[in-house]
């Protein structure tokens, strides 16, 4: 008995082929809904979450404010949304954690009940918090801290470090409406011949600057 028999007896035992009359419809069915799988992975842009690129948190508007902030902090230089926003004790635990995040971002932006200003939920404050430890462990750990800065080792142990540094990396402005839309165009959507700088401006710049070496 060759495999595919052997699979369409299985698939029948398990009532999963139905009746001959239907089964055009559910071929119809089966392909729609596949196809329409598909098409919002890509819609979605789903394979850029598998990735470590920042903008891939932005392939809609929820993210813009973080994205904008973290974009104009120090952090930009030496970690990216995955460095302090996943777990990294293991593979697993970071692709786990970054699907059920995603999966709930998705649902609350698809319903839109996103808020005004985005918080934290309990998983990602304990993730985040473990994710300072983990990069700053001499700065918290450091003797120094502890003879200028008062109750400093209470406050490393029993409170969250964004008490009290409250600006990193994101500022104290998160509002969409306050922070606007950034200048930087997002990878995904746009060419590759477009640029931030204006073709005009870039001409003006490049007069002005042989006019000024040419005074010298």
């Amino acid at each position: 008995m060759s495999f595919w028999q052997t699979t369409k007896r299985k698939l029948f035992r398990w009532n999963l082929i139905p009746p001959h009359k239907w089964r055009k419809p559910a071929i119809v069915l089966v392909a729609a809904i596949f196809g329409l799988g598909i098409y919002v992975l890509r819609l979605s842009n789903a394979a850029s979450y598998l990735s470590d690129d920042p903008q891939a948190c932005v392939n809609c508007h929820l993210m813009t404010p973080q994205y904008i902030t973290w974009t104009h902090s120090s952090h930009r230089e030496v970690a990216h949304c995955n460095d302090c926003h996943v777990p990294h004790d293991n593979v697993f635990n970071k692709y786990f954690f970054k699907a059920k995040d995603g999966l709930y971002h998705a649902s609350i932006f698809t319903l839109r009940q996103e808020p005004e200003v985005i918080r934290a939920l309990e998983p990602s404050r304990a993730v985040i918090q473990s994710n300072c430890i983990r990069c700053h462990q001499d700065q918290v750990t450091d003797a120094k801290l502890m003879s200028f800065v008062e109750h400093h080792s209470e406050n490393r142990t029993d409170r969250t470090c964004w008490e009290c540094h409250r600006d990193v990396p994101h500022g104290k402005i998160k509002s969409l409406s306050s922070v606007g839309y950034q200048i930087e165009p997002i990878k995904e959507y746009t060419s590759e011949e477009m640029e931030v700088i204006p073709a005009w401006l870039k001409s003006s710049m490049k007069k002005h600057k042989d006019q000024q070496q040419s005074n010298k």
